[in-house]
Formats: structure tokens, C-alpha cells, sequence
């Protein structure tokens, strides 16, 4: 039998806990008005949210919505500081502890893990099945259809159950999932905007992984958030693998697989993985990561923007790329870098 949290729900609610947390959530948002507001009375506020939390007198608030479009359109929920510092605090214990639970081949919201690596281990599996490029190798790539508007919330709170026993735990985990509802659907959805959302959809995506991995026996797979993809030589068994996979997803997870953003292509044709075209011995920007990236550049000129593009297109084919952006004029005022 696997090993169970061991932590209680007085390690997650202690004081000492929700004032790490506060250290934690505080990077980057000082300059915060609402933030601010909260730190005025910042001990008569964490006070307040461990009373509320011993006593289970403590709902979550509702969220403040706005929308992005980047890459895609998004619609962002935010929560308050209160509730985000919760969030914050509930990270703190459960992930350490989830993080352990994963596969080494999912590379989304993980310490030390990210889409470089994600993208370097793309490589290291194609050269392996391909047999450093002496074999056919194809690659299925999939995505799954509105994957955060679409977690089932009992769904996620029985995988939780599976790992905690603790039952004023779980109770607080359904104080934050229940908080949200997608698109008018009752008991369905998390918001994107939650630091525990980012935890939660792992958790829910690590059974897609552990079927992988122990029911197909899938060698070659690797997952970023909703997108993944699986290496092999033969092209029917890829097939056959996709009608099982959404089988799964299905039955076991109340989601499916985008009909529009499912295919099977060979490594040599070029695969769009994570904003890179991918091919046997190279990587390209995509179009559309490389216009965006050109669209903030011309909004944004600071050194630290041209200095984290720059080490972005460290990762792949992108000499042309470099030197149009170290040649522009306005990128020229800020940032003194050779391209040799």
C-alpha cells in the first residue's frame, strides 16, 4: 500500500504555516493595493483566518474574473488575499508530498521541471525510438478538451480520499474546489487562477499517467499539463492507443480528448510541441509563439524581457531570430549583447 499524507489539518492552518505562506505569496505583489490592504493588519488578519479554520466557520469567497490572451484567450479568476493565501498555505504542505506521486515525465507546474526540459526530454525519447534517426519514429500528440472547465469536482475529491486520511483536510480541499464553478455547471471545473489549482489538476492528470505507465506500459510518453505525447515506431499501435486513452479519460475522468488537436505524425514532418517545432536534429519557434514574442518585445523592451527571450531561443534553431531582435533599434538602447 502507498504511503498516505501524513500530515493533520492543524499543520496546514497553524499560524506558523500561514505566515511561511504569507512570506511566499508576497514575492512579486507588494506594490499591491489589495495586498497591501491585507498587511496593514496583517496579524489580526491571519488571526482571523486560523479562527475561522479551527472553528470550520471558514467559506471561500467568491473570485473577481478577467480575461487574457496569451497565448490563447483565457478567462483568469482571482480570489482574495485571504483565500490566496490559503492557497498558498495549503501548497506548502501538499505538494512536497503529491510531487513524490508523479511521474519523472510530467513536467508541468513542478520544481525543477518546466517546458525546456519537457522539450529536451522530447528529443532524448525521439533519438531513442528512432534509434538515432536510423528508424521511422512517429509521435502521437494529443490535448484534452477544456481540461480545467471541465474536472469533475467528486472526481478529484475521491483521487484526494485515496490520499488522505485526514478528514478536516479534505473538508478544506472541498472548501476551495467547490468554490468554483465552470461555465454555469455546478460541481465541475477549477479556476486558473489558483496557486492549488495548478496542484490539483496534477493530482487529477497523474491517474491518466499512472494508467499509462502501469495498465498500457507506455516506455515513451511525456505529459505537460494537458498535452502529451507518445513515441513509437509502429503507427497502428498508436492508433489503437488513442481510442483507449480517451476510453479512460472518459470513464474514469469525466474528460476527453480535443477531436481537433489529436494526430499522428512523423518526428521527420515537424511535431509542435510546447511553442517549438520539433525534428530529428533541431527545433524551430513556432510562428505563432515567435509573433507574440516580437508583439511583447515592442511593448516591453527591458533588458530583463530581451535578456529571458534571448535565453528561450538559446534552446533551439534561432540565430536569424536573435540577431533580428539584438538589431532593433529600440532593443539596441537597453540591451548591449553580442550574438557571438
Amino acid at each position: 500500500m502507498s504511503i498516505l499524507l501524513v500530515h493533520k489539518y492543524n499543520d496546514i492552518i497553524s499560524v506558523e504555516n500561514l505566515l511561511e505562506a504569507w512570506k511566499e505569496f508576497l514575492k512579486g505583489k507588494k506594490k499591491k493595493l489589495d495586498v497591501q490592504q491585507f498587511q496593514y493588519k496583517l496579524f489580526d488578519n491571519v488571526f482571523a483566518l486560523y479562527n475561522d479554520l479551527k472553528n470550520k466557520t471558514y467559506r471561500h469567497g467568491s473570485y473577481e474574473s478577467f480575461n487574457i490572451s496569451d497565448p490563447k484567450p483565457r478567462n483568469i479568476h482571482k480570489a482574495s488575499v485571504r483565500d490566496r493565501l490559503l492557497h498558498h498555505a495549503i501548497y506548502r504542505i501538499l505538494y512536497p508530498y503529491f510531487d513524490t506521486k508523479f511521474i519523472a515525465d510530467s513536467f508541468s507546474c513542478r520544481k525543477n521541471k518546466g517546458t525546456h526540459k519537457a522539450v529536451n526530454r522530447f528529443h532524448s525519447l525521439a533519438h531513442k525510438v528512432s534509434q538515432n534517426n536510423t528508424k521511422t519514429c512517429w509521435v502521437l500528440k494529443c490535448d484534452i478538451k477544456k481540461f480545467f472547465a471541465s474536472i469533475d469536482h467528486q472526481t478529484l475529491k475521491s483521487i484526494l480520499a485515496k490520499h488522505i486520511k485526514d478528514k478536516d483536510v479534505l473538508w478544506l480541499l472541498a472548501q476551495v474546489i467547490d468554490s468554483f464553478n465552470a461555465e454555469g455547471k455546478i460541481g465541475v471545473g477549477l479556476p486558473l487562477g489558483n496557486l492549488t489549482s495548478q496542484l490539483l489538476a496534477n493530482v487529477y492528470l497523474n491517474e491518466l499517467d499512472q494508467f499509462m505507465k502501469q495498465e498500457l506500459k507506455t516506455k515513451h510518453y511525456i505529459r505537460y499539463a494537458d498535452d502529451f505525447v507518445i513515441f513509437s515506431q509502429d503507427k497502428d499501435y498508436l492508433e489503437k492507443l488513442t481510442l483507449k486513452i480517451n476510453g479512460f479519460l472518459q470513464k474514469e475522468l469525466c474528460l476527453s480528448l480535443h477531436p481537433d488537436k489529436v494526430f499522428i505524425k512523423t518526428l521527420s514532418s515537424g511535431v509542435d510541441f510546447l511553442g517549438w517545432v520539433n525534428s530529428p536534429n533541431h527545433r524551430v519557434l513556432r510562428t505563432a509563439t515567435k509573433n507574440r514574442m516580437f508583439k511583447k518585445l515592442k511593448a516591453n523592451s527591458q533588458e530583463a524581457t530581451i535578456l529571458s527571450y534571448l535565453g528561450m531561443l538559446g534552446h533551439g534553431a534561432s540565430f536569424k531570430l536573435k540577431r533580428r531582435i539584438l538589431t532593433d533599434p529600440e532593443v539596441a538602447k537597453f540591451c548591449k549583447i553580442s550574438l557571438f
